[in-house]
């Protein structure tokens, strides 16, 4: 393999990675104010048939992303009232909207199957370019691609950097002491759950009109759930996140090479194998039990390892908040 068909992969798994940025940052927002929407799922891929079909109708492809961020913060709405203001279960009530938004995404959607519509265009950005190696790996995407640069950096600056940002994680780690010192903890769960939401739906979008352009049944199926367990891997930190979508992507991209190049396998083994690669990756790093392999480490090397591999989940994740 020579240096131009590594970029060619690596700039495709970027391509593939930046849907689910927006999905990971949008979920860990969310779950860092303290609620999991477990509706990715039925949330992106509502939200990529209803993105595709507004850009087609109008012709405007902003149209569909604000639509698709529309319905994500639809979705977001209604787990933070079910389990926010109705103190209902936050697992429940993802579970069946995940349902729901599959089963309304091809329902709604079958007018729009295997159409042609609107994408997002290719923007280089001159000079960066032609910048070797990080030119066209980096510099040759478009807005999306671009956006979700801004969007890893921005949210890690915001969370660790910031004054809200140590609010938000607050209200996800100690409530009563976040509320206790003036905070709205029911108003700000509300808005990052809403806010991670829109994210959410514009993953959805950025799929039908930008990686995978177009529509048919069960288009995104599988994404969500991903997404989900990208944010768990990624340890609730937008960077970590970000870093797990473009394994993600680069798993794929090597698929999609292998599937071409290895005809004795069947294809359906290569589409399910990033899947299960990230699943078993997740597996790996949560249990107890990996860390025998550490034991021949030196002791500060080996601290250091399971501080950057393994991570908690927000202290008041999934928990009812009952100001006194």
């Amino acid at each position: 393999m020579n240096t131009a068909q590594l970029i060619a992969i690596l700039s495709t798994a970027i391509a593939t990675a930046t849907p689910l940025v927006f999905a990971c940052v949008g979920e860990t927002l969310t779950e860092r104010a303290g609620v999991i929407n477990l509706s990715a799922e039925g949330t992106i891929m509502l939200a990529a048939m209803t993105g595709f079909a507004t850009a087609k109708l109008t012709g405007n492809l902003w149209l569909g992303f604000l639509a698709a961020a529309a319905v994500g913060a639809g979705f977001a709405l209604i787990v933070a009232f079910g389990s926010i203001s109705l103190k209902g279960s936050q697992i429940a009530i993802g579970f069946v909207l995940a349902l729901l938004g599959a089963d309304l995404s091809s329902f709604l959607g079958n007018p729009f199957v295997r159409i042609p519509g609107p994408t997002v265009p290719s923007w280089p950005i001159p000079f960066l370019r032609d910048v070797p190696l990080l030119g066209p790996l980096l510099f040759r995407g478009d807005l999306l691609v671009y956006a979700s640069y801004v969007l890893i950096v921005g949210t890690w600056f915001f969370f660790y950097c910031t004054r809200p940002g140590l609010m938000l994680r607050a209200i996800g780690e100690q409530p009563a002491a976040a509320f206790a010192r003036g905070t709205d903890v029911i108003f700000w769960r509300y808005f990052y759950t809403l806010l991670g939401g829109s994210l959410l739906g514009i993953a959805g979008a950025a799929f039908s009109l930008d990686f995978k352009a177009g529509w048919s049944h069960r288009h995104t199926a599988g994404y969500g759930w991903i997404a989900l367990a990208i944010v768990i891997f990624g340890g609730w930190n937008p960077l970590r996140a970000a870093l797990g979508a473009y394994l993600f992507g680069i798993l794929q991209s090597f698929a999609g090479v292998a599937q071409t190049t290895i005809r004795a396998v069947p294809t359906q083994v290569f589409t399910v194998a990033p899947f299960v690669l990230m699943i078993s990756v997740l597996v790996l790093t949560s249990g107890e039990w990996w860390e025998y392999g550490l034991r021949g480490i030196p002791p500060r090397v080996r601290r250091w390892i399971q501080q950057t591999v393994k991570a908690t989940p927000p202290a008041a994740l999934g928990q009812v908040f009952e100001p006194d």
